[in-house]
């Protein structure tokens, strides 16, 4: 074995990284990841909405109407008419981890955040925090830069009402050359107005406010006329929205104590077991699940106490119980079991509940309204026919593949998938599982050979795929190309069993690569709507030209980059242009899919209508179209033309 010289570990070596030097850092386990707004993922959106979660809570506990929000010149400033912080608790409550009001339901039985970490990651990574609580005609404030304290103070007499204000600038440090997308700034604030019925949410001057909750979403963001009019059932603690389109896939919105968990969780899984199970008991027939819900539009919300959610940014639910907490007895001592262990309280299952709920309360509905009875269980017939003569063309056509060994010569897969239970040991493992889909020996050869093996696949195409837009979905099931990428990725029944995180098109930046993307996209809009709308579906940015000058070497992406770069060299440079990914070498396309990675999110808004997207991109040759390629398409002579 190696020996390393002159690496002393000794108690030197050992250190402490205190709050706002740890959340610095290791931001990533706080907000995910950092991103400089492209991304509706990204950190910046991250701080935002933990900021206006604990406005959102104080809502939720019975105080204040309204919240403020503005965002400008990369500044956010709220303010919520709340209780405020207690005023002896600002610098405490916005500066040290672990410190806030929520760690038993007392004051917030049903809240979003609960480990009293949110507003400090968010002072953390500002360049400029500030905080000011009014409570009863005083207030008491904080300010801060990098989370260093530079400031505090109290007021006796102000004439502000109660609530909180706090204003953040995003550290430019940490997140770049930033910019909030205000699109997604404004998804978010509409989705808290859906789920706090009556509370108004001001963005920037626009009052966002709903009178029926979630139906209010669903019917706003419908991109086609459902097959009957929204079912919407709500009780205490969950209220869901269900109907049937005729679009492939589900389109299921999810919900806990107002937070967006676009990544599911137990309650999703419970809601879609749910429908399944209470129509084939409706119906008394046994229906595949997957028929009952095939075209699905709706949106489930639950309220829990002390959620569980996996990782920071709480984006998928992972508690098991509606609640569960330690027992205490009358003096506040804590029970223990028979065994030694502490006694915990549990409530009802989220299967169970929402099962409960949707069993008794869909069931009810079904029976009062026969009308749509009849269209429901067409819709299942009809996927089920569907479903059944697509499963069989499948199957011959892969059990044809597998007898000329052609799933291996096309799939370089990696060692750890996305549902791996090292993945899930190992969240790295599960962030970064990524699946190239190349065309060509040529680029999966260079993927290949430079691509991080533990959890980098690649899929080479041959050729183009056919346009699944334009063609029956018999002739997409036999077609081989699209038959493997299916089996590649595992999702022939069901979307959860998906292998990669990340589904990456990497073609040439020419017209037969740019054409090929358009293809793959077409056939993920088409069948497979939710692994786009689940932000699994990235294009890969490659360098269009390497600048060589002296001392230094760059890659750049654009025309403005190129020009960027050669002018900043002193000296004669040398230009290249890249038209395909196989004549990038491996060594220098090493950097293109490692941590500088550039990845386009290919996004799918839920109002937006999937079939209108293909029927203007794919669909018949029109002026609009050509409009459209006319203002934005820039020719190779414009690429070719590297002069200075």
């Amino acid at each position: 074995m190696a020996q390393v010289e002159n690496m002393n570990y000794t108690d030197d070596n050992i250190r402490t990284l205190e709050g706002v030097e740890h959340i610095r850092r290791r931001p990533g386990m706080y907000i995910g990841r950092l991103g400089n707004g492209d991304n509706p993922g990204d950190g910046i959106y991250v701080l935002l909405k933990e900021i206006v979660d604990n406005s959102i809570d104080e809502y939720s506990a019975g105080f204040g109407k309204q919240v403020q929000i503005q965002v400008e010149d990369g500044a956010v400033t709220v303010r919520d008419f709340g209780r405020g912080i207690p005023l002896d608790s600002v610098v405490k409550a916005t500066s040290k981890l672990n410190t806030g009001g929520k760690f038993d339901d007392a004051a917030f039985k049903k809240s979003v955040g609960l480990n009293g970490v949110g507003t400090k990651a968010v002072n953390a990574l500002s360049s400029y925090f500030y905080v000011e609580s009014f409570r009863d005609g005083q207030s008491s404030w904080a300010e801060y830069r990098q989370g260093e304290l530079t400031g505090s103070g109290r007021k006796e007499a102000t004439g502000e009402k109660n609530g909180t204000l706090t204003r953040f600038i995003p550290d430019t440090d940490m997140f770049g050359r930033y910019a909030f997308n205000m699109d997604y700034v404004e998804t978010m604030v509409k989705n808290y107005s859906y789920l706090k019925k009556g509370l108004t949410l001001v963005l920037n001057g626009t009052p966002y406010k709903s009178e029926n909750g979630l139906l209010d979403l669903v019917n706003e963001n419908l991109s086609e006329t459902p097959l009957y009019p929204p079912i919407h059932l709500e009780d205490e603690d969950i209220e869901i929205v269900l109907t049937h389109g005729n679009s492939y896939g589900e389109n299921i919105a999810s919900f806990v104590n107002g937070q967006n968990t676009r990544d599911g969780g137990t309650h999703l899984a419970a809601f879609r077991e749910a429908i399944a199970k209470t129509l084939k008991e409706f119906y008394k027939k046994n229906y595949a699940p997957e028929d009952c819900r095939q075209g699905v539009v709706g949106a489930i919300s639950i309220q829990i106490q002390e959620p569980n959610f996996e990782g920071q940014t709480k984006t998928k639910l992972g508690s098991t119980y509606m609640w569960e907490k330690f027992l205490h007895d009358d003096q506040g001592k804590q029970v223990k079991n028979a065994d030694g262990s502490n006694a915990i309280d549990r409530g009802p299952t989220i299967r169970t509940f929402v099962n409960d709920f949707i069993a008794k309360h869909l069931n009810n509905y079904l029976h009062m309204h026969t009308d749509i009875v009849p269209v429901i269980e067409e819709k299942i017939k009809s996927s089920q026919k569907e479903r059944e003569e697509i499963s069989g063309i499948q199957k011959k056509t892969r059990e044809r593949n597998k007898k000329v060994a052609v799933y291996n010569r096309k799939l370089r897969d990696c060692r750890y998938h996305f549902n791996d239970k090292v993945a899930k040991d190992k969240e790295e493992f599960k962030e970064m599982s990524s699946i190239f889909i190349t065309e060509g020996d040529s680029a999966s050869g260079t993927i290949t050979k430079v691509r991080a093996a533990n959890y980098q696949a690649v899929f080479s195409l041959r050729g183009k795929p056919i346009n699944c837009f334009k063609e029956s979905r018999r002739k997409v099931a036999e077609n081989e190309e699209l038959n493997l990428l299916i089996s590649a990725l595992g999702v022939e029944n069901d979307l959860d069993d998906l292998r990669y995180n990340n589904i990456i098109v990497a073609t040439d930046a020419d017209d037969d690569g740019m054409h090929i993307r358009m293809l793959v996209l077409t056939f993920f809009m088409k069948y497979y709507p939710d692994l786009i709308r689940r932000g699994h579906v990235h294009i890969l940015q490659t360098p269009l030209f390497r600048v060589r000058g002296k001392k230094e070497t760059r890659y750049c992406y654009s025309i403005e980059e190129k020009e960027e770069a050669a002018a900043s060299m002193k000296g004669g440079v040398e230009i290249t242009r890249f038209k395909g990914l196989g004549e990038i070498d491996p060594e220098e396309f090493v950097d293109f899919i490692g941590e500088n990675m550039r990845l386009d999110l290919v996004k799918l808004g839920e109002e937006e209508s999937p079939a209108e997207i293909m029927e203007f991109y794919m669909g018949d040759n029109t002026m609009d179209r050509q409009l459209f390629i006319r203002q934005n398409l820039r020719s190779e002579e414009e690429l070719e033309d590297v002069n200075i």
